[in-house]
């Protein structure tokens, strides 16, 4: 059986993690996920290494700070998020399209407590690990928006680096309201009546 050798690889591609690494790597990530949701994205990292049977260097080798954990763990909902996106950039309705587009990424930002505050920092903050979640929904957003307001639907003066903004606040004040869970769906209907043209 032929062994792939560091010529055999592309420039600059990372090498092949080894079994064991990739079995810690899998379960620190499968730990982070449950962590995240159970005490939200300040869970201890100490915890998520110990419960994953790996000491924290072991983490930061695979993860070198919380953001960037939160980023693999939240890839998959990123992905989800993208592909939804593209379904809706064909919509006979480009508001509707947006609007649903933002009710999605508001029920994202909800999912995790702690989630909407850190990716309202790493919006401004292009060396965050998490930005590698914020700058593709802000390019997927800008589509949507851009035909909406072609369409003459949404005000010209809108931007959605504002609108990713109102998303997570609306997400962060839903957060601290868990008996209301109509709340995000109010706010972000009064947030639209302020988008029309």
């Amino acid at each position: 059986m032929a062994t792939s050798t560091a010529a055999d690889r592309a420039p600059g591609a990372p090498r092949p993690m080894r079994a064991d690494a990739r079995r810690n790597y899998e379960r620190l990530l499968g730990e982070a996920r449950a962590a995240f949701a159970e005490h939200g994205t300040d869970a201890s990292l100490e915890d998520i290494a110990r419960r994953a049977g790996v000491g924290i260097g072991t983490l930061y080798r695979h993860f070198p700070n919380r953001h960037a954990l939160m980023n693999a763990v939240f890839q998959e909902a990123l992905h989800a998020l993208l592909e939804r996106s593209r379904d809706l950039a064909g919509a006979e309705q480009p508001c509707t399209a947006l609007v649903e587009w933002l009710r999605a990424i508001v029920t994202h930002a909800g999912e995790y407590r702690g989630l909407a505050r850190a990716l309202m920092s790493a919006s401004h903050d292009t060396s965050s690990a998490l930005s590698q979640c914020s700058t593709p929904l802000r390019t997927a957003g800008e589509r949507l928006l851009v035909r909406a307001q072609e369409a003459g639907t949404v005000r010209a003066d809108v931007s959605i680096g504002d609108l990713m903004q109102l998303t997570n606040a609306i997400a962060l004040a839903a957060e601290q309201s868990p008996y209301d869970p109509e709340l995000p769906d109010r706010l972000l209907t009064l947030t639209l009546r302020g988008l029309k043209a």
